[in-house]
């Protein structure tokens, strides 16, 4: 697995750290750190870490160097200052980000995992997308409608179908054509990546009560149901439009494998909800297998030793099997929620 620091001066480091030193407790397969020695380093001693680290030249190397020393490829470094993001933090944040992406996309590493950036920051010295999604999709020539976030826990899996815009402008957003493109990749990965034969999907729907017949609006009925049937024709196991405040109950989760949300806020509460401290963002719908844990730079607890490394380990454990299974050929199996 190739996995970038994120922003330096974030948690991002330590828990990478952290991850290695839990390697065998945790089962994770071998990855390597696009640059950030030192700073990793400095990091891991903020959590009692003594990280042994070995400074690689290329990445068939990283295997055999992973049971006794963390890999870092390349000599990318920078100044460890937690909770005092800059721009020299935000550039090394990035060239990690695109050494990553590049070592997954020419496959000289099975997958890629991304640590927490600060977008403003990155915006500054000239990240031009909205986010790492978009940055990873647009690396594999992959359009942004066809990369489709998924966020995924012990608990529940959860697509929002808009993602980062203004919930007024959700209904304007909301197109039966794209319901149907999403949920058609969210299928197939699935059955791709993490082996379920015939995943089962839950649609939400819009308005309270899924608009109840019209009272409290037309959307679920003009533009979400028309989905689910063109959805049924292709042979996709979906429900819905459901009312969004009874679909994430215990009882309504054992009823589907994933359930596509409308907007971000609808997909990402239940998930923080149940699953914030073991959260991964998945990214369906590309080339390459790509997660990241589900939560942000944290500036203001990094380095004092409080943050959670759960989301990181799930995810670089996610990245692996996801990419085992597409190496065996994606065999179904069972429908338990991790990968």
């Amino acid at each position: 697995m190739a996995v970038s620091l994120g922003d330096p001066a974030g948690i991002g480091p330590e828990l990478i750290a952290e991850a290695w030193a839990r390697r065998d407790t945790a089962q994770l397969p071998a990855f390597l750190v696009t640059g950030g020695a030192s700073l990793l380093r400095a990091a891991a001693a903020s959590r009692g870490i003594d990280l042994p680290i070995e400074t690689i030249a290329d990445s068939r190397e990283a295997a055999g160097v992973f049971p006794r020393a963390l890999p870092v490829l390349g000599t990318n470094d920078g100044d460890w200052a937690p909770g005092t993001p800059g721009l020299d933090g935000a550039r090394l944040a990035l060239a990690s980000l695109d050494a990553a992406t590049q070592l997954a996309v020419s496959q000289r590493t099975a997958a890629l995992v991304t640590g927490p950036i600060a977008k403003a920051r990155l915006a500054e010295v000239g990240f031009a997308h909205p986010g790492q999604t978009e940055y990873v999709a647009a690396a594999c020539g992959v359009t942004a409608q066809d990369a489709v976030m998924m966020l995924a826990g012990p608990q529940l899996r959860a697509v929002p179908l808009t993602v980062h815009v203004a919930l007024a402008d959700v209904p304007r957003l909301l197109t039966c054509d794209l319901i149907v493109r999403r949920a058609r990749v969210v299928a197939a990965a699935l059955e791709r990546d993490f082996g379920l034969a015939r995943p089962r999907l839950a649609l939400a729907g819009l308005n309270p009560h899924a608009g109840e017949d019209g009272k409290f609006g037309d959307e679920e009925a003009r533009i979400i149901a028309p989905a689910v049937e063109r959805l049924r024709a292709d042979g996709i196991d979906v429900t819905g439009p459901q009312p969004a405040d009874a679909l994430f109950t215990p009882r309504g989760r054992a009823r589907f494998d994933v359930a596509l949300a409308m907007y971000h806020d609808q997909a990402l509460i239940p998930l923080k909800a149940l699953d914030f401290d073991n959260g991964v963002n998945v990214t369906l719908g590309l080339p390459i297998v790509r997660t990241s844990p589900d939560h942000g730079t944290a500036f203001d607890i990094a380095g004092k030793g409080l943050a959670d490394p759960g989301a990181t380990i799930a995810a670089i454990r996610m990245a692996g099997e996801c990419a085992a299974r597409r190496a065996a050929g994606s065999e179904p199996a069972g429908a338990g929620i991790n990968c």
